[in-house]
């Protein structure tokens, strides 16, 4: 393929469906080679299938990014697999609603797990090579881009602990970016509102048609238009960067 990405290589975590999968099929074709990362194997096999018929380049790499050693082996799997690492986009999230007076706490602990801990350890893991990337790769430049949500800066009743995770997402991206834009690592955030994805399905009956039915009358965002926003910040020119990105769809007040 030939692309703005041509000789670089990302890690997209969360890609088994959404956002993460149309982020990884999208910087394919924008000439990365990319390795999918989730826990549902069969799915990465089958988006690493469209992506190599389209003439791009891809590895399936299963793992539970909650766990530090799962998210340590992700990224080196890449990079002993293609020798480097550009761009890391850490898209895996979990949104479980509802009050939090009565709430179940074992929610709250598996949305930190995964909102904020996962992206932690594999931006962890990722770092050594992005910052190599960016000093002596053929781009100069290398990018972390975090998947945020419209809730990371407006907080809404029934979503508190999501908010929390995302609040955090976001204030951790602008304190790495302090520490790295000089490195030429760019960080930034994308907050999407209202997207035709699963990230709903996770939550029972009661909650969905409370909190989630509503915004079915709005025409929402596909997963390849955040996708769209993902190549955008990465595809910037070296002294350009994009560190934040509210995403909402044309409806969505």
């Amino acid at each position: 393929m030939n692309g703005k990405l041509n000789g670089t290589v990302a890690l997209v975590t969360g890609a088994s469906s959404g956002i993460g999968a149309a982020a990884a099929r999208a910087l394919a074709a924008q000439g990365a080679t990319v390795a999918v990362v989730a826990r549902r194997k069969d799915r990465l096999d089958a988006l690493v299938t469209g992506i190599e018929k389209d003439g791009g380049t891809a590895l399936a790499v299963e793992a539970d990014i909650t766990e530090r050693e799962h998210a340590t082996r992700a990224v080196q799997e890449t990079v002993d697999a293609y020798g480097r690492l550009d761009i890391l986009v850490n898209n895996a999230g979990l949104m479980l609603l509802g009050p939090v007076v009565g709430a179940d706490a074992d929610a709250w602990d598996r949305m930190i797990a995964v909102n904020v801990e996962g992206l932690l350890y594999t931006t962890d893991a990722a770092l050594p090579h992005l910052l190599a990337a960016a000093g002596t790769g053929p781009r100069q430049v290398a990018d972390i881009v975090n998947i945020s949500s419209l809730a990371g800066r407006r907080s809404f009743g029934g979503a508190g602990v999501y908010s929390l995770t995302k609040f955090g997402v976001n204030a951790f991206s602008e304190s790495l970016r302090q520490e790295v834009t000089r490195r030429h690592v760019r960080v930034g955030v994308i907050e999407p509102g209202s997207v035709a994805t699963e990230l709903a399905s996770h939550n029972p009956p009661e909650i969905r048609s409370e909190m989630i039915d509503p915004f079915h009358d709005m025409e929402t965002l596909a997963p390849e238009d955040v996708a769209d926003s993902v190549t955008y910040m990465v595809t910037r020119p070296r002294h350009m960067a994009v560190n934040e990105l509210l995403v909402l769809p044309t409806e969505q007040v």
